[in-house]
């Protein structure tokens, strides 16, 4: 039955905000020297005619949603233009609702079409993959969902309740294998596998990238001289940081280990705490992964030890690519990222031995919340993973881990890569922009959706690209 909170999208744009990357970020196969970043303002009315406007942001990081040979150009533009397809559907999708209901519609009935069409009306290029797809998405989702929130004059993540919810999770989701009469999600809201109150101090885990340098005696001399550091010992003083995320090549084995055990003998002598190993889908054998783990068990038992989880190692394709992987994570809690795209893979993942799941907005609110309730009600540990967040997208990827209740804080590294492009959002919300002591403050995000408080950030937009 409707309920009077309840709206509809009346109006969208988008706006392209391109950003450079002071030093490269290596992924997998390809390197990140610049992104665009999609910025959507989502405008929804209810029943009784009142109307807000919401905001979302997402990186569209080409290299990430579409790893692939094909030209970077070819793929950017296919993710501008898949955008701007979206700004006139969310508009036209007949839906209203709560955010979720209304996410969870348009993820399960309009968004496979319009990939399909899309798709069929390119033939000449590379099929765009779903995870490109629910990217693009994301920055709609988020900004239905603030919508939401700055309508009723209250923070979103207190709207995921039967109060303002027209449908339980068992609409939604259901539990492993089905089970019929056993639903763990019958009366059911997301707010029930929320973390409340949230976690207003969190532990940040620093992004060691492939072609980051480590100490001084790496320096070539055309580092940038920006006033920020460039060495990984240098981040770990200025910041306090002691959780630190290494990204592998995953198909170079001797460079993967000794990589990750000279970024541990800096650990150990900077009071790192944490460690965990990102080998970014290139994998494609388990024997890789439990060989290095077992090396570094018996040669460095102290870094082996720090090592609190490792991450999505196997190709994110995990229907095409179904490996068993109980042999890692019985060593190491296995977390699926890429792969995680909604329940379902992990219900998947979890039957061929993952363990953890690493949640990003940057998937739609809508699925990483979905995904959460399931994991939790299944045993499966949680992350919140970046993807290099700047702006306003850091916020809504901050808030999902302090109501997440993680493994260990969340993975944040848009200061580390382009600092300088959330000026803006930084004198509003210091802390969410700077790591101090090792942690991000969350106290600054406040008021209703996402807490962005807009109206303080002095950012002037580009002209928009569509308005719908």
């Amino acid at each position: 039955m409707a309920k009077p909170t309840d709206i509809r999208a009346k109006g969208a744009t988008l706006y392209l905000l391109p950003l450079s990357l002071r030093i490269p970020l290596k992924f997998g196969a390809e390197t990140v020297t610049w992104v665009t970043c999609a910025r959507v303002s989502m405008r929804v009315e209810d029943s009784r005619g009142r109307s807000a406007l919401g905001w979302g942001e997402t990186p569209l990081s080409v290299q990430w949603v579409w790893p692939s040979s094909a030209p970077y150009e070819e793929r950017h533009k296919a993710l501008i233009d898949f955008c701007s397809l979206l700004c006139r559907n969310w508009v036209d999708f007949d839906c209203e609702g709560h955010p979720i209901e209304i996410g969870h519609e348009f993820l399960e009935d309009c968004l496979p079409k319009l990939v399909a069409d899309f798709n069929r009306h390119r033939p000449e290029y590379e099929p765009m993959p779903w995870l490109a797809a629910l990217v693009c998405c994301s920055a709609f989702d988020l900004a239905t969902h603030d919508a939401f929130g700055q309508l009723h004059k209250i923070p979103v993540y207190s709207t995921y309740t039967a109060e303002f919810m027209n449908r339980d999770l068992s609409t939604m989701i259901t539990p492993h294998m089905g089970r019929p009469g056993e639903s763990l999600f019958k009366n059911k809201y997301p707010a029930d596998f929320l973390t409340s109150p949230r976690t207003e101090s969190l532990a940040a885990w620093h992004l060691v990238g492939g072609k980051d340098l480590l100490q001084d005696e790496e320096r070539m001399g055309d580092e940038p001289d920006d006033g920020y550091p460039v060495t990984l010992t240098e981040w770990i003083r200025r910041d306090g940081l002691w959780c630190l995320k290494v990204k592998l090549r995953g198909n170079d084995a001797l460079w993967d280990y000794e990589r990750l055990t000279t970024v541990g003998r800096i650990s150990l002598e900077n009071d790192i705490v944490w460690l965990t190993a990102d080998f970014n889908c290139t994998v494609t054998d388990p024997v890789y992964v439990t060989g290095i783990l077992d090396r570094l068990m018996l040669e460095h038992p102290r870094i082996y030890g720090m090592l609190l989880y490792v991450e999505q190692p196997f190709p994110y394709d995990l229907e095409t690519h179904q490996i068993e992987v109980h042999s890692v994570s019985a060593r190491k809690p296995l977390f699926m990222d890429e792969s995680a795209h909604d329940w379902r893979l992990l219900e998947l993942g979890r039957k061929l031995g993952w363990t953890g799941v690493a949640l990003k907005t940057c998937k739609t609110q809508t699925g990483a919340l979905l995904s959460l309730c399931w994991a939790k009600a299944h045993g499966m540990t949680l992350m919140v993973q970046d993807l290099t967040n700047p702006m306003l997208a850091q916020i809504p990827h901050l808030l999902l881990a302090a109501h997440a209740g993680t493994i260990m804080g969340v993975e944040t590294n848009g200061m580390q890569f382009y600092p300088q492009a959330s000026l803006p959002e930084a004198a509003t919300h210091p802390g969410a922009y700077q790591r101090t002591g090792g942690c991000v403050d969350l106290r600054s995000i406040s008021g209703p959706g996402f807490g962005y408080r807009l109206e303080e950030i002095q950012r002037t937009l580009p002209e928009p690209l569509i308005t719908s």
